[in-house]
């Protein structure tokens, strides 16, 4: 199991200014973040039915090279702009259709919802859950300093894992 940090680096010299990540269990975990985090689910549809909401991306931050297409990216509430998630993505191209990786690439939707628009057959597979402490970065993001959680997953594609995903949720205010 790969840890984070492996994701983090892609966009930050000191990962500490994104957040530090300690490993948690579901258990562990308040209820409103297990449901939203400790799953085999879309991100996308989950955030969306949780905030009765679509979401929408903001791309961040891009690397491409020839095997890789990586995202910083936040997804705001289309409802009214807040900030709902912060995440990195990382994609093998090659795992990809042309007409997904043009879509992608496009960065006008969140990746769930281009999934789903083409049918990728796919499976979600949740590696493991983090208790994030934000750092600076996050803070601004999240408009919190308040601790939150995350989770590390990948999306199969075809059998393969195509797409390693770090989701870090918004603080959810009590």
């Amino acid at each position: 199991m790969l840890s984070p940090y492996k994701l983090v680096e892609l966009f930050y010299k000191d990962p500490a200014e994104c957040g530090e990540f300690t490993e948690t269990q579901g258990s562990d975990m308040p209820a409103a973040y297990r449901s939203l985090l400790d799953h085999d689910d879309h991100m996308t549809v989950t955030l969306e039915a949780n905030h009765d909401s679509l979401v929408d991306v903001e791309v961040l931050d891009t690397h491409h090279d020839a095997e890789f297409y990586s995202r910083k990216i936040l997804l705001k509430r289309r409802s009214d702009g807040r900030v709902v998630q912060f995440g990195i993505v990382r994609l093998t191209l090659a795992l990809l259709d042309e007409d997904v990786r043009r879509e992608v690439v496009a960065q006008r939707m969140p990746l769930g919802r281009i999934m789903i628009k083409f049918h990728v057959m796919r499976h979600v597979e949740l590696e493991s859950l983090w208790h994030v402490t934000p750092g600076t970065n996050l803070c601004r993001y999240f408009s919190s300093d308040k601790s939150t959680f995350g989770r590390k997953a990948w999306i199969h594609v075809n059998g393969q894992p195509a797409v390693e995903l770090l989701e870090i949720v918004t603080p959810i205010e009590s």
